[in-house]
């Protein structure tokens, strides 16, 4: 199964150069990377990205994360994957960007995810 998070482009980047990330800011306060499902990843960036562009998709095989990725209840009781361990690059089965076209996330075609 693909998870998805969502990463600023310097996060991305500081991803990339290090090889590993606790996350953005709000994965290093709750201490586990926030990640979304197909069903959740819209609203995921309506809520937490609004008006935010020059932002990177991330998918992420389930398998690869082991018993460190928990799956615990968040908005409106939904189940949502969180990561208790630095996320890997080698974690990330591939990257897109998530450009801002008209207000909205563009996500790209093929992966299920709807707007909210």
């Amino acid at each position: 199964m693909i998870i998805y998070k969502i990463f600023r482009a310097s996060e991305w980047a500081d991803l990339r150069a290090n090889g590993e990330t606790a996350g953005a800011p709000i994965d290093v306060t709750d201490g586990y990377v926030h990640f979304s499902t197909a069903e959740q990843a819209a609203e995921t960036a309506a809520k937490h990205f609004a008006d935010e562009d020059d932002l990177m998709l991330l998918g992420v095989e389930t398998d690869r994360l082991g018993d460190a990725l928990r799956w615990e209840p968040s908005r409106g009781g939904q189940l949502f994957p969180h990561l208790y361990r630095a996320l890997r690059l080698e974690d990330v089965a591939w990257a897109q960007p998530l450009p801002l076209s008209a207000g909205r996330h563009a996500f790209p075609a093929g992966l299920g995810i709807s707007d909210p």
